[in-house]
């Protein structure tokens, strides 16, 4: 990387018993460790609502022009750090914040079904555990606003993103341990995105791929 590079990262706003969510506290966090002296940072907070949220994720990606996108989400109950690989367009019925679902119940009206990351998560979550740390990984965000801000980023970022999941117990839900440890999964994250870079610039004889490659107006779940 020979210039800086924004990197986005976003946390949710207030939900059910978070007056004040942990994935933003995090996201806060995240900007304050940094990613390098070639890494921007720069953090966004996401209402718990469907509209908010689409509207907020297309403007990042046109405005800012990301290199990478990571989204974050509280994980009510557990105490892993889940990174997501994939984000679903459809199911959405369960209502957000302002009571409303999506249009149709989908992210994307005429956007594929499901779209991967182009970041390998199960790579990722092999290394920290081979290290005895609580990561690992998933192919099912929930079906909600984690779900819905994931794929909408997939979608407008060209799967440049990424969706974890937070521990809200055990010991890595702890911001001297959760920060860093995050901190050190982006950057490998970005790692991955360089090696694709610099495979899809060789022949084709010598490449070898390193990654896998609007609101209608019961109460919500865990985002």
């Amino acid at each position: 990387m020979s210039e800086r590079e924004i990197v986005v990262v976003t946390g949710f706003g207030p939900f059910r018993q978070f007056l004040v969510n942990p994935s933003w506290t995090t996201a806060q966090g995240l900007k304050l460790a940094g990613m390098g002296q070639r890494i921007d940072v720069y953090i966004k907070e996401l209402p718990v609502s469907y509209s908010s949220t689409q509207r907020i994720i297309a403007e990042l990606w046109q405005t800012l022009k990301p290199k990478f996108a990571v989204h974050l989400g509280i994980a009510r109950g557990s105490s892993l750090v889940i990174l997501e690989q994939t984000g679903k367009n459809s199911g959405y019925s369960t209502r957000d914040v302002c009571n409303c679902c999506p249009t149709d119940h989908r992210c994307i009206v005429g956007g594929p079904e499901k779209l991967d990351s182009v970041v390998n998560m199960r790579a990722i979550s092999k290394h920290f555990k081979q290290a005895g740390m609580d990561v690992v990984h998933s192919r099912d965000a929930g079906r909600y606003l984690c779900d819905f801000a994931y794929y909408c980023s997939l979608y407008h970022g060209e799967r440049r993103a990424a969706f974890i999941h937070i521990p809200s117990s055990g010991s890595l839900s702890s911001a001297e341990r959760l920060v860093p440890l995050l901190q050190e999964t982006i950057v490998m994250m970005l790692d991955q995105l360089e090696e694709a870079k610099y495979h899809s610039e060789t022949p084709s004889w010598r490449s070898e791929s390193v990654l896998q490659l609007g609101a209608s107006c019961s109460p919500p779940r865990e985002i």
